[in-house]
């Protein structure tokens, strides 16, 4: 059966799609599409991306990552012992990746939870460019969320992953990268 692609307001900014309104076995997680907000730099369930000067102009897939929260804070291993929250190490996002959040065990709250940890874990490690930096923070948070059934979430594997899922915020970034 052929659905409409309208999508039918639950509440202001969240929407749920005619198709998925009718399956009642989905979860609340399953139904709730949070929108990005460019301006306010917030990226619900992304992994968010930006260029490191003169290093990524280099080198392109190297760049600062980190992860945002269900209602899109950012968090990002900015630095040693230093975990920072909306306020990246290298400026606003360029590129972003928005996962679903019903492949987090847990939903939201698993996310949620897991972005939480493993900032707790990283403010408390020395930042090393080559192998536990700003992507190995990330990495932590959705091996223990278990996103889409996965503990093998490493740096290198989301170097790639964000080179080929990230959408960019507005097409002027694209020679930054």
């Amino acid at each position: 059966m052929k659905t409409p692609e309208t999508s039918v307001g639950v509440e202001e900014n969240y929407t749920i799609s005619p198709q998925s309104a009718m399956n009642s076995s989905l979860s609340r997680d399953q139904l709730i599409d949070i929108p990005i907000d460019h301006k306010r730099s917030r990226y619900p369930f992304c992994i968010v991306w930006t260029p490191i000067p003169f290093l990524t102009w280099i080198l392109p897939f190297i760049g600062h990552m980190g992860i945002a929260t269900s209602n899109g804070v950012i968090r990002d291993f900015a630095g040693p012992y230093v975990v920072a929250e909306d306020n990246m190490a290298f400026g606003r996002p360029t590129k972003y990746w928005q996962l679903k959040s019903h492949l987090a065990r847990g939903g939201s709250t698993g996310w949620d939870s897991a972005v939480r940890e493993a900032s707790e874990v990283y403010k408390t490690r020395m930042h090393n460019l080559c192998c536990d930096n700003c992507h190995s923070h990330v990495a932590m948070a959705l091996n223990l969320m278990r996103y889409d059934g996965s503990t093998s979430w490493n740096m290198v594997k989301l170097a790639v992953l964000i080179l080929v899922h990230g959408k960019y915020v507005k097409y002027v970034h694209i020679p930054h990268t």
